[in-house]
């Protein structure tokens, strides 16, 4: 049997980081003066940076202002931020039947490490700025054999690589959405992951 490696996505997969990404969006309005709805933005969690940014920002001032919010991140949006229900007992179980863990986000990776360094989630791989089909290059590389998340985006991601995906209802996709866009599981939360895993890894394991 090929080593077991699962990837889980980052913002709410694992962590809940919208008061964090809030209090970020905050202080780039306290910055700028350009209004941004941070309960709106983190409301629809998923896509990279600069798709948000862009609804708020003109197009010649979107890299600008996204080097600007990665500035303020690390001190608005870190010690908020939370682990989801199950994030480190889903880890765990990983970690319990011999396999190691990944993460694969759109937030780029040293942002993404301060999350998880200040929450204490032991991953062993971490790769950033990749978003839906992108987030397959990293899966396959690592040899990836199922990808958890909570977007629609994840699980194309988890098409892409040919492996299955496994969705947790907890971000701004519903399960049916989830079913839609290719789950081979939908999970109300990562508290059902420990039990599932090893049907998932049969699942992984053997089509």
């Amino acid at each position: 049997m090929p080593p077991l490696m699962v990837g889980f996505d980052l913002d709410m997969t694992l962590v809940d980081s919208r008061p964090g990404i809030a209090a970020a969006y905050r202080a780039l309005t306290a910055r700028t003066g350009v209004f941004v709805d941070a309960d709106a933005a983190v409301s629809r969690l998923g896509p990279p940076l600069r798709t948000e940014i862009a609804r708020w920002f003109p197009p010649e001032r979107v890299e600008e202002m996204v080097v600007a919010y990665r500035e303020l991140y690390p001190a608005y949006a870190i010690t908020p931020t939370l682990p989801m229900p199950g994030a480190e007992a889903a880890i765990d179980a990983v970690h319990a039947r011999g396999g190691r863990v990944m993460v694969v986000t759109s937030k780029i990776g040293r942002l993404a490490k301060l999350h998880l360094d200040h929450l204490g989630l032991a991953v062993d791989e971490l790769a950033g700025d990749l978003f839906a089909e992108q987030k397959a290059t990293a899966l396959r590389e690592h040899g990836a054999v199922l990808y958890v998340g909570d977007h629609v985006a994840d699980m194309t991601a988890a098409k892409t690589a040919g492996i299955p995906g496994v969705a947790v209802a907890t971000g701004p996709c519903t399960q049916d959405e989830l079913q839609a866009a290719g789950a081979h599981t939908v999970l109300d939360d990562l508290t059902g992951f420990p039990a599932a895993l090893d049907r998932i890894i049969r699942l992984a394991f053997t089509g």
